[in-house]
């Protein structure tokens, strides 16, 4: 059963924060708030009046809105179009919905321009065009599903701001993340959910991430950091002078060039949309560069197809689950294969082992803490983050030589991370080569052994993950530094190599400073 017992009640002019683990039953519950399944059994009541939805649309009638993780726009439409899409009764399509779209923008502080088109938009822009395209249809309570998943420090504040803007005018928001820290300092209140059942509410001022994460899993707030280094001088993928180009001859890669040794973890960081995407797809063998080599230890695999390449150690943790991880609606063996169907355990000989693969996939289920009733359950059925740990289970059981481990932990509760992050650091142990792109800075810095920073398709600097914070790094990410990013020293700076996360530093500032000072 996916909810039984939920209760859940938001104040008016309040954020108010849902946590839970992976297939706690937060999906489920704001698909039945947002129209998009009916429930059982239950009551639902806006603004004391009970109310059933069959539909999204019933949902909009009534004030609500949903804001999705995985953004709903057209890239080749305008901000205007892309608003007024599906709601021209309202303002029609021309000055009058430009009107409305500047008047919401000014009142909020969203900062969107009507005219511009959405692909030349970067990822914070997009999400504000999200929040205005409800609020347009008359939102009074929105639903934000992981909203900073894809943001840097900065744009985590700006849209902190937001939201605040929304309170103030009486708007109320259901903020659903992972991300905890962030919870307590943006909520109201806190619900908390574990397997499709209310277990308690939490107070922000009076509680601490860890003890959060210890309601929502019973554990610990676990930490990306990694303390020893296994780096070798064994070169496992050597990228030299890379260049691809769009079809106009425009550069999407320009001269990127490093090299990944045995045992080290490579940090990528970059706004969505500098090339992170393209790089990968050279690396994996979607797309061929125009010029520059790519080696895989002794052999130069620039012509590779990504069939051999997998073959040869490629593994890939991809940055869309959904468009390039999995097929939705097969079932999880058949998903345990893709990628692999010339290997075992899936294949003996010429032919596929479904035998196998099915009783391999029930190891990845239990080893990885799929939440799932079987195996033979679609991909579709399960959570994101029961999804992602499905894949990572996929490609670290074929032990690659190196790994393109994209957002591996995005979507995930801290339990999943945790174990996530060990399966990375024990591979690393056993001298995996890693290139591991992601939009949580505190991951990128405590998993690294060398970061590197890709802006406009250029790699622009570098930076020590023992030394750098998250705010420098996410400053340099949007082209505010480039060489080499020096931390300024100070009697309480970590020393050189050993790496101290924000995460494990927050004890002592719990300890020492008053409560809002400390977070």
């Amino acid at each position: 059963m996916a909810n039984h017992d939920i209760r859940l009640t938001v104040r008016k002019g309040t954020v108010h924060a849902l946590v839970g683990e992976n297939g706690a039953g937060k999906s489920t519950l704001m698909k039945i708030l947002y129209g998009m399944q009916k429930p059982d059994e239950g009551t639902i009541k806006v603004d004391g009046e009970q109310v059933s939805f069959s539909s999204p649309a019933d949902a909009i009638a009534r004030g609500i809105g949903m804001v999705h993780q995985h953004f709903m726009l057209a890239d080749n439409l305008t901000v205007l179009e892309n608003v007024a899409l599906g709601s021209e009764k309202l303002y029609g399509i021309g000055g009058r919905a430009r009107r409305r779209i500047a008047e919401i923008s000014d009142r909020y502080g969203l900062g969107v321009r009507p005219d511009v088109l959405v692909e030349d938009l970067g990822v914070a822009d997009r999400q504000r065009v999200e929040i205005l395209k409800v609020l347009y249809r008359g939102a009074r309570t929105l639903i934000l599903d992981e909203p900073t998943a894809v943001l840097v420090p900065q744009e985590v504040d700006a849209l902190f701001e937001n939201l605040r803007e929304l309170k103030s005018e009486g708007l109320s928001v259901i903020f659903i993340s992972h991300k905890l820290g962030e919870v307590l300092s943006v909520a109201d209140d806190i619900t908390v959910v574990r397997r499709g059942t209310t277990v308690g509410t939490a107070v922000p001022s009076e509680t601490t991430p860890r003890q959060l994460a210890e309601l929502m899993v019973g554990s610990e707030l676990p930490t990306p950091e990694t303390s020893e280094s296994t780096v070798t001088d064994r070169p496992v993928l050597t990228v030299k002078d890379l260049r691809l180009e769009a079809a106009g001859g425009k550069a999407l890669l320009d001269d990127i060039t490093f090299t990944i040794h045995a045992g080290e973890v490579l940090g990528l960081a970059g706004v969505e949309g500098n090339g992170q995407t393209e790089l990968i797809d050279a690396l994996i063998g979607l797309k061929h560069a125009d010029s520059g080599t790519i080696a895989l230890e002794a052999e130069e695999i620039t012509a590779w197809p990504t069939r051999k390449r997998r073959e040869e150690g490629v593994g890939y943790i991809p940055e869309d689950r959904h468009r390039h991880g999995l097929l939705l609606e097969a079932p999880l063996w058949e998903n345990r294969i893709l990628g692999h169907v010339t290997e075992k355990p899936n294949a003996k000989g010429f032919w596929l082992d479904p035998k196998a693969a099915q009783e391999d996939t029930r190891r990845i289920v239990e080893e990885y803490d799929v939440r799932t009733p079987g195996i033979d359950v679609t991909a579709a059925s399960l959570s994101g983050g029961n999804q992602q740990k499905l894949i990572v289970g996929r490609e670290m059981s074929h032990k690659p030589r190196f790994l393109i481990a994209a957002h591996p932990t995005r979507g995930v509760d801290v339990g999943a991370q945790a174990q996530i992050w060990d399966q990375i650091r024990e591979a690393r142990r056993e001298g995996l080569a890693v290139l591991l792109i992601s939009a949580d800075l505190d991951e990128l810095i405590g998993l690294s052994d060398t970061l590197r920073v890709i802006y406009n398709g250029r790699l622009v600097a570098d930076a020590d993950p023992a030394t750098i914070t998250p705010e420098e790094l996410g400053s340099a990410m949007t082209g505010a530094a480039t060489g080499h990013l020096e931390h300024e020293e100070t009697p309480e700076s970590p020393a050189k190599g050993a790496k101290t996360t924000p995460a494990e530093a927050a004890p002592q500032a719990d300890a020492d400073a008053p409560e809002d000072e400390a977070r």
